[in-house]
């Protein structure tokens, strides 16, 4: 029997066309290596959205050539698109794939509770910085229909809840005859049966909608959990950066989803070091951090990508600026992100549990809906439940809480 090993870098959605792949390999007769074994085949699905994913794509290419000499290597993924011949020089390297080679659609997500699902793939944006639009082409969107029959399939599989991925997520619909939209897919998969939460990946603040921010106050299985990129909190740098919303759009919609959904969390993106970015553009991000509180924010310096606008923009700020202001940037984001944490401290939420936490048999973790991780003691196997746990107390990022106490059956663990 053929053995092959997957290797992904990246975003969910690479991590959802893997399962695709990896589906089609295995059809066929192949057996996955899930541990330091060789294997016949080694699939690497790279990522290109900053430099440093195009160093570890290759780096990763390396090792695995290296410790399977034998092995097939395959690279699919963002990668291949532009630096093909990058890429076939790296030794061991005898196939480069393009991602539509292998068609959408999964029948499940082996080894996790949730369950990614992409439903969108491309980006009309074109944001100065980012070379994705460049690999992964215009937005197309599936159709409800294949969507929804695969979140049945998904759901009958076990897996609970179901992340909607996608390039860019609000574009879904956009280019389907006739046109729908992200809310209209929500209410055709609020009907599948076993599915318990739809939550949604990263999207733009220009496509949170009034007809999404109903359904997330309104729906029982959508999680009330946004993750809406800043990239800055500065007019002028938006603007360089070919954002298509300003600072006041960005803190109005906030606002507005916290006064008709009161617990959403806020997840978000931010950059630093754009080409031009002065003192004062950056303390303007630091003042919409303080404002909006989000639970997490990713921090990433800027990353200069061949064939983007923001190449040939110059004024480069040196990369011990950047060091500098991301380490203001991310301590200020832990200060406020505890903060909005605390709120929900001797609060009961039904948290969707997904593993053990860590080596330990005592505790089970998982997260909320709207996306605080918890954990909780229990002597049962609480995988895949979505239980009602008291949060009562926070250790740096994770909620420990207790189950309610039910007669006849005890959760403390031996």
């Amino acid at each position: 029997m053929k053995t092959i090993k997957f290797y992904t870098l990246g975003c969910k959605v690479n991590q959802y066309d893997t399962q695709s792949i990896r589906e089609r390999f295995l059809s066929r007769g192949f057996r996955e290596i899930l541990n330091g074994a060789k294997a016949n085949v080694c699939l690497i699905n790279t990522c290109t959205v900053t430099a440093s994913a195009d160093q570890k794509s290759r780096n990763i290419i390396r090792r695995l050539a290296r410790e399977n000499p034998k092995a097939q290597v395959i690279i699919t993924g963002c990668m291949v698109n532009k630096d093909q011949g990058a890429l076939a020089a790296i030794k061991g390297v005898e196939l480069i794939v393009d991602k539509k080679f292998f068609p959408d659609g999964i029948t499940d997500f082996s080894g996790h509770t949730r369950a990614f699902l992409k439903i969108q793939d491309g980006c009309d944006n074109s944001c100065a910085y980012c070379k994705v639009p460049l690999v992964r082409g215009r937005s197309r969107s599936r159709s409800i229909c294949d969507v929804a029959m695969e979140a049945d399939t998904l759901a009958q599989k076990g897996h609970k809840e179901i992340v909607l991925t996608g390039i860019c997520l609000g574009a879904y619909g956009r280019d389907l005859k006739p046109k729908t939209s992200l809310a209209k897919l929500i209410c055709k998969l609020e009907k599948i049966e076993g599915l318990e939460r739809i939550r949604l990946s990263s999207i733009e603040a220009g496509d949170v909608t009034e007809e999404l921010i109903d359904k997330l106050s309104k729906s029982p299985k959508l999680c009330q959990h946004l993750h809406i990129p800043i990239q800055s909190g500065d007019d002028k740098i938006l603007k360089l950066m070919r954002r298509r919303y300003t600072r006041k759009y960005y803190l109005h919609l906030i606002s507005l989803l916290r006064r008709k959904i009161p617990d959403i969390s806020i997840t978000t993106d931010v950059m630093v070091g754009f080409p031009g970015e002065s003192e004062e553009n950056f303390n303007n991000t630091l003042r919409l951090i303080r404002a909006i509180s989000p639970l997490k924010a990713h921090i990433f310096p800027y990353s200069a990508r061949p064939g983007t606008v923001a190449l040939g923009l110059g004024s480069v700020i040196p990369p011990e600026i950047i060091r500098r202001r991301a380490g203001r940037l991310r301590l200020l984001a832990e200060r406020y992100s505890l903060e909005f944490k605390k709120r929900f401290l001797k609060r009961v939420m039904p948290v969707l549990i997904e593993s053990r936490a860590g080596d330990s048999r005592a505790f089970w973790e998982g997260h909320t809906g709207n996306y605080l991780k918890a954990r909780t003691r229990s002597r049962l196997d609480l995988s895949g439940s979505v239980l009602p746990v008291k949060l009562i107390r926070l250790k740096k990022d994770c909620f420990y809480g207790e189950l309610p106490k039910i007669a006849g059956c005890s959760h403390q663990a031996d």
